[in-house]
């Protein structure tokens, strides 16, 4: 593991070296200069550009007369003169200030950028996933920094996603939607692989916890996904996918402003078979992949209106229908109780889930300035999934139905107030009640046997303070008290950051913020002989540091760095127990403690004029501390302690063209918390484009794992290795 970081530290270094070269090279020949850009939406011939990296462009206003063809010819017949030659800038950048100034949600829990944050904040925007090809929001994670891939990559567009921040896992992280959350409190996380990328504006990911804003599950990061607002002109949009494996994806869109109403109307439909060959080497196993078809139907709509010029009231509601089969894994028989061991391979189970994610919000600009904004919002939720056991290979009296319905309902109230120069605070109270229920019925009899009924109630009072007592310096103070109706669950989550701007290019940053989850339904009260409640369960605390800066590197890119150590303590762990006791194969246990230190590196270039670049890196170490399993004690965590490195370089022009050439690169790590058993690591280059056909029409085409490399997402578990897919859309 640490030979892993220091081989990636160097891998880092040399490609810095080679880039800073290459600038050097240019130097020569170019001059860089920094302005300020309107947003890339505004351009009248496309709809943005890939990366946080954009280039700019000569600018035609929107209420302008004249057209872009007018406007070339213009050009071409003009000859400027010799002094306006040299004023012209030859590369003009905008890398810094787009990375800096990119709006976020989450540090805040109000409107914010990433320059304002002493939290480390890594976005990508709904520009990025388009011109990257990016299906669902599982996938759009793949080169963010701060979060590892061995949850967020593969090729398969229904493979279910697993959150990996900071020695976290997927139920230590919390997934918000448009600022509220979506966790699964019966079972744990949230597949992020249910939301498709044609409603989402940008996914912002918070590493190091969020307890201190939002409560439980933010022990290890926050994912936010917001999603799209009204535009203020109306735009239709149709889009068409076909690709590899059966893959045919259709979208239809449309969105804009009619008087005081906005809206936002949607709807996704995506199917693909994936039925590709495979081979398991450790099992000895070749055969082609079955039963992993996918049809996905997605529909989201959102409405909203001004009640004058101070109040707004928003209407949200989406719809996520999936239908999967679930071909399982090879069984992998040595070692013997091996991760693998237990894996079958089905030829007719079936995985279906409906969720409907719907909320109604009122915002108010209280007073006679823009200094205070009052927020409230009701929300209710409906997940349920079901998974039917149909499988020949199962005897008939051992296939069974499995079904869990969630149903919630919560209430955020937030006042943000400015209320002096250099002083604001952000005050609320949060409410959610989680109703869970988890039943299986058996097929040839048609009993049905409860697994866990039961309800969970959460409340709290929060409040971040945010002051300047000194130029170039910032202070927030943040608490929160949480309540539970789980017995021993309540919670106190204090945090306080830092940032100083020793200069114009460098910011040095510090955070301390404690977290913790609370044990959902199932760890708590499953009946099920394969993964037993266990009712003595505490909940997870943690404890998250970490220290970094911003380097700005001239005009031509930002470099930030941040060390952190993340603290966790008795975590929520599966114990496998092999063989069965009293027919239980499994429970869930607090193991202790895990350490883990690491470090987030990214940086982002403009090489030269429409080139592009980035680098980014995330390490993790972590070790478990204490544990029940006295050969557990200083081994990693399983899953959680991969390296991840990604590079990629991008031509962008302010036309709409764009190529990129990505690589995406995961290192060696384990899959049980002994360390005996591990995944190897991979790497894998992907290639996007983007092609303007039209000013209405837009040619999209990727190849991802161009090389072809295979490996498991899970032991015994393959990823179709390369695929590729060609759309088209149309705004009318």
């Amino acid at each position: 593991m640490r030979n892993n970081i220091f081989n990636s530290l160097s891998g880092i270094k040399f490609a810095v070296s080679s880039l800073a070269a290459i600038l050097g090279i240019l130097s020569g020949s170019y001059r860089a200069t920094a302005v300020e850009i309107p947003q890339i939406s505004e351009f009248p011939n496309n709809r943005g550009i890939a990366k946080d990296l954009q280039p700019v462009a000569e600018v035609i206003p929107e209420n302008t007369s004249v057209t872009i063809d007018k406007t070339e010819e213009i050009a071409q017949n003009t000859t400027p003169s010799q002094e306006e030659k040299e004023k012209e800038p030859d590369i003009e950048l905008t890398v810094i200030e787009k990375l800096l100034n990119e709006p976020v949600y989450s540090p805040f829990r109000r409107e914010g950028t990433v320059k304002d944050s002493t939290r480390p904040i890594y976005v990508i925007t709904g520009e990025e996933m388009e011109a990257q090809g990016t299906r669902t929001v599982r996938e759009a994670l793949k080169f963010v920094t701060g979060i590892l891939g061995d949850g967020t990559v593969g090729t398969e567009p229904n493979v279910l996603s697993g959150q990996f921040i900071r020695g976290s896992n997927t139920n230590q992280v919390l997934i918000l939607l448009d600022g509220r959350p979506v966790n699964n409190l019966g079972g744990g996380g949230f597949d992020l692989s249910e939301f498709t990328t044609n409603n989402i504006e940008r996914v912002e990911v918070l590493p190091g916890g969020g307890s201190t804003l939002y409560g439980s599950d933010a022990i290890g990061g926050v994912i936010n996904i917001i999603t799209r607002r009204p535009t203020d002109k109306i735009t239709n949009e149709a889009k068409v996918n076909i690709g590899a494996y059966g893959l045919n994806q259709q979208t239809i869109q449309s969105s804009g402003k009619a008087g005081d109403i906005g809206w936002v109307v949607g709807y996704n439909r995506t199917q693909s078979q994936y039925n590709y060959p495979f081979s398991i080497p450790e099992a000895n196993f070749r055969g082609t992949r079955k039963n992993n078809d996918s049809l996905f139907n997605n529909f989201n709509v959102k409405l909203e209106g001004n009640l004058g010029k101070r109040n707004t009231l928003t209407f949200s509601t989406q719809y996520l229908g999936k239908d999967q089969g679930t071909p399982g894994g090879v069984p992998i028989l040595i070692p013997q109780f091996g991760q693998g061991s237990g894996n079958v391979l089905t030829d007719k189970n079936r995985k279906y889930t409906d969720q409907v994610l719907s909320d109604l919000s009122w915002s108010s600009k209280l007073g006679g300035g823009n200094d205070s904004l009052l927020t409230a919002r009701f929300y209710t939720d409906f997940l349920n999934t079901r998974f039917d056991s149909n499988s020949i290979t199962t005897p008939p009296q051992f296939n069974r139905r499995f079904e869990t319905k969630q149903s919630s309902y919560g209430f955020q109230g937030t006042h943000s107030w400015n209320f002096s120069k250099n002083h604001s605070i952000v005050y609320g109270f949060d409410y959610r009640n989680v109703n869970v229920v988890s039943s299986a019925i058996r097929n040839s009899t048609g009993i049905n046997t409860i697994n866990y009924d039961d309800n969970i109630g959460q409340s709290a009072i929060f409040a971040r303070y945010e002051t300047s007592l000194i130029p170039n310096v910032k202070l927030n103070l943040g608490l929160r008290q949480d309540f539970n109706t789980l017995a021993n669950a309540s919670a106190t989550s204090p945090s306080v950051g830092a940032k100083w701007d020793i200069s114009n290019s460098t910011t040095i940053r510090a955070n301390y913020i404690k977290n913790f989850r609370v044990p959902t339904v199932a760890n708590l009260f499953n009946l099920s002989p394969t993964n037993i409640g266990n009712p003595n369960l505490k909940p997870e605390k943690g404890d998250s540091f970490d220290i970094g800066i911003d380097q700005k590197l001239g005009d031509i890119g930002l470099l930030r760095l941040t060390f952190f150590q993340n603290n966790i303590s008795d975590v929520i762990a599966f114990k496998s127990i092999r063989p069965a006791v009293n027919g239980v194969t499994g429970t869930w246990e607090n193991i202790g403690l895990v350490e883990t230190t690491g470090i987030e590196a990214a940086l982002n270039l403009q090489i030269a004029k429409n080139i592009y670049a980035f680098v980014n890196y995330t390490a993790n170490d972590p070790r478990i501390k204490k544990s029940s399993n006295s050969a557990e004690i200083n081994k990693e965590l399983r899953f959680a302690g991969a390296d991840k490195l990604n590079l990629g370089v991008s031509y962008e022009n302010p036309q709409g063209w764009y190529f990129g050439l990505l690589m995406n690169s995961l290192g060696k790590y384990p899959t049980n918390n002994t360390n005996t058993e591990s995944l190897a690591g991979y790497t894998t280059f992907d290639a996007k484009t983007r092609i303007p056909l039209s000013q209405k029409f837009t040619l999209n085409a990727s190849v991802d794992n161009i090389f072809n490399q295979r490996y498991q997402l899970f032991p015994g578990f393959p990823d179709a290795g390369r695929v590729f897919q060609v759309g088209l859309s149309a705004n009318f």
